[in-house]
């Protein structure tokens, strides 16, 4: 697609724009699809500040005047277009945004950036737009009147008790629980696992608004000591600490700056392995650019100034490194990543030689490694190389040249997600249409049986030392609460550990997989859960959710937030986009960089589906999305904005012209591009939803949602988007943004901070969506 371009310094041709445009009508004729879509990602920079729709522009160079809506007028319309949009009473009153003087030059593509100040999330004039911001957004959501019933059948949703999978280390048992309205769970300590709990750690106790979070654990093998990592706030910054197990005080040891690494004890626990960044400089925590992550190894006792440097590539700022250590204690096994594309190198270091040096093992970024265990010299890897839905094969410390690798079990048509070994089994999850499947094979490879599941729905756990003789996993779906249930790895049996009970009743809900096909001809999964009683008449409020990205895979959950939506009538339908891993490295890189817009091509087919199946109608369906599922919205709001009557971009990657100027962000420039690159830029223009915004559009009831604290993906990305969206609204449909304080990116959020964002979000669909 043509991205923005400059009139004035030598652009694609104003025809070649317009066949591009008339290619574009005969689609949407076609496929009875909005004309006005056609036009809206063609726009021009014509000065600093001034953009404008292409089809306006080469109206007025070739007519004069915009004969081409004329033309339009004459086009069929599409069901969603035909149906009257039933506008909010609301008449809102935004604050003030200003405008300032910004453009760029990206290779020629000059585009004006007018809300840049409001990226310096520090400052004291974006710190009053906030407050402007959401003084406003909730005086909305406060006096709409589903919002109180709501608020009260959530807390009764979410007051159900929640256990995490147990560990066994030395003689004692670890593992967390939640009461059900407790803002973060609490890690205990038992002597069995039908014993008497005590608590070791209570991060509620840590803060008045529960917003420091336990982060991490890692307890050594002999139970005596928990290394365990707190958030605050919401950060991706974690500082660790260790606490005695049998008295409950911490030891001296803080480790801080740690970020996107988990720790790695030494067999003896005297100390641990980990990976940092420098100290930032003040003012910059939350926004400079995490760069130069180094490997280090903390003996128990000491200051962390005098941690032992294990490995640093000044040379490589953009490399990072996770560490393992193998149970037997032979090996540290360092997991060294570039960026968010799964590929990665290995390292390994001889532990029981004190002058071993760090040594590669596996080189080259061609394909992802993840070491799953090892028996002497021999480390077993999962791994996609010459495998796209991956495969686990046997790799010597010594002699590991790839003519020497051994295939263990080969790839097949399902995905397999994960890998654990138990002495002489391994345990495979494998995904099927986004459904988990159980098998269990020999150390040699060959098959024994299939692990039987209480049903269909995602399977995660299997953890524990490879001499345990027992491991927990956790069974959920659209419909089931998590239960925990224990396998005896003796005999393979399975018993029900934990299952919990809620304040529904999920016998009343159904859940139904169908299949979207999009424009070039991708069928596309989408699961649908609803009441059983739902009449597909077209009359029933639906959320389409969508993630779309990174090689992550959706898989079906329970979600106390999403049974609310769906007992008080609604449908709820995830799409299992390209750009994910549901099948595979070929399914991911579908939806990356120059191919990104077949992910919004997979959203904008499955909600014309639901639509075409009787589920819902466009005023009616909504879309739902967080972080790079937040981008999807935005982009195929801007896209189609007939086809949704309200949108919900979340914690949302929005500029794609900055976004790897900020924390982490230059890491996602392998799934996106960037605008560093002369051939990605008119392709990131193409979809980026800060850029695709039409002044005098009517775009559908957009609740956006941030946090003050996000340093994954930064506020002020939300912040430009709604002020231009503000700005841009040419009907009365609200257009709100919901910044939370004192949260991040999303994980650790406080139950009670959750509550209310749902409650907010909820009563926000109801009143929009009819």
């Amino acid at each position: 697609m043509l991205g923005p371009v400059n009139l004035l310094t030598g652009q694609p041709t104003l025809l070649h724009a317009l066949g591009k445009m008339l290619r574009c009508l005969r689609v949407a004729i076609r496929l009875r699809g909005s004309a006005m879509a056609c036009f809206r990602p063609f726009t021009i920079t014509t000065a600093p500040g001034k953009r404008y729709s292409m089809l306006h522009v080469l109206c007025k160079q070739m007519f004069g005047f915009p004969l081409c809506f004329l033309a339009l007028a004459t086009l069929p319309l599409s069901a969603a277009d035909s149906t009257p949009t039933k506008k909010s009473t609301n008449t809102m009153q935004y604050p003030q945004s200003k405008r300032v003087d910004v453009t760029d030059d990206y290779h020629g593509h000059i585009v004006a950036d007018p809300y840049r100040w409001l990226e310096d999330t520090e400052s004291v004039e974006t710190a009053q737009w906030v407050r402007a911001q959401n003084e406003v957004t909730q005086g909305y959501l406060q006096s709409l009147p589903q919002r109180s019933a709501m608020r009260d059948r959530l807390e009764k949703l979410w007051n159900y008790e929640r256990f995490g999978l147990p560990a066994s280390k030395g003689d004692r048992y670890f593992y967390t629980h939640n009461n059900g309205l407790q803002d973060q769970s609490v890690l205990y300590k038992a002597a069995s696992l039908d014993a008497d709990r005590e608590v070791l750690i209570d991060p509620n106790t840590l803060s008045q608004d529960g917003t420091v979070a336990l982060a991490g654990t890692a307890i050594t093998k002999d139970g005596r000591r928990c290394a365990y990592a707190l958030a605050d706030g919401g950060s991706d910054w974690r500082t660790w600490r260790v606490r005695d197990v049998e008295t409950g005080d911490d030891l001296p040891d803080t480790v801080r700056w740690v970020k996107f690494s988990g720790i790695a004890w030494m067999p003896d626990a005297s100390g641990f392995f980990y990976a940092r960044y420098a100290e930032p400089v003040e003012g910059e925590a939350l926004l400079g650019k995490n760069e130069n992550q180094t490997l280090f190894f903390h003996r128990l006792g000491d200051d962390q100034s005098k941690d032992q440097l294990i490995l640093e590539r000044p040379d490589e700022p953009k490399w990072g490194f996770q560490p393992s250590v193998t149970d037997d204690g032979r090996y540290l096994v360092i997991h060294n990543w570039k960026g968010s594309e799964p590929k990665s190198q290995v390292f390994v270091k001889d532990l029981t030689n004190p002058n071993a040096t760090v040594n590669p093992l596996i080189m080259g970024f061609d394909a992802e490694y993840e070491c799953i265990g090892s028996r002497e010299d021999v480390l077993y890897f999962l791994t996609d190389h010459e495998a796209p839905r991956r495969r686990l094969i046997a790799v010597t410390v010594g002699n590991s040249g790839r003519a020497d690798w051994k295939e263990v079990v080969g790839e097949s048509d399902d995905v397999l997600e994960s890998v654990s070994l138990f002495g002489e089994t391994f345990y495979l999850n494998s995904l099927k249409d986004a459904r988990s499947h159980i098998a269990r094979h020999s150390i040699a490879g060959e098959w024994i049986d299939d692990l039987a599941l209480p049903g269909v729905g995602s399977v995660h756990g299997f953890g524990g030392r490879q001499d345990a003789t027992e491991t927990f996993f956790g069974f959920t779906n659209y419909v089931t609460p998590e239960s925990i249930y224990r396998v005896d790895l003796k005999t393979g049996q399975t018993s029900l550990w934990r299952t919990p009970e809620v304040a529904i009743n999920v016998d009343d809900f159904i859940t139904e997989q169908l299949f979207a096909t999009s424009p070039d001809g991708t069928q596309v999964p989408i699961i649908v859960t609803r009441h059983r009683d739902t009449k597909l008449d077209g009359g029933n409020r639906t959320l389409l959710y969508a993630y779309g990205g990174f090689n992550i895979s959706i898989t079906p959950s329970f979600s106390p937030a999403n049974a609310a939506w769906i007992d008080s009538g609604g449908i709820y339908a995830v799409a299992n986009l390209r750009g994910g891993g549901e099948y595979g490295r070929d399914w991911h890189e579908d939806g990356m960089r120059l191919k990104k817009q077949n992910v919004f091509d997979d959203f904008i087919a499955s909600a014309e589906h639901l639509i075409q199946k009787g589920y819902t109608q466009s005023h009616l369906l909504a879309g739902q999305g967080r972080s790079n599922g937040g981008l999807l919205i935005g982009a195929v709001m801007t896209q189609r904005p007939d086809l949704f009557g309200a949108c919900l971009p979340g914690v949302g990657v929005m500029d794609m012209l900055r976004y790897h100027k900020f924390t982490i962000g230059w890491a996602w420039v392998t799934e996106f591009g960037s605008s560093d690159e002369a051939d990605q830029v008119e392709n990131l223009l193409s979809y980026s939803p800060l850029h695709n915004i039409e002044s005098g559009s009517c775009y559908p009831a957009t609740l956006i949602t941030t946090a003050d604290r996000d340093d994954r993906v930064v506020p002020g990305h939300s912040f430009k988007f709604a002020a231009t969206l503000q700005a841009a609204q040419a009907c009365d449909h609200p257009t709100l943004i919901r910044i939370e304080t004192r949260a991040g990116h999303g994980a650790g959020t406080p139950v009670t901070k959750k509550i209310d964002e749902y409650a907010d979000t909820w009563s926000f669909l109801m009143e929009n969506l009819r």
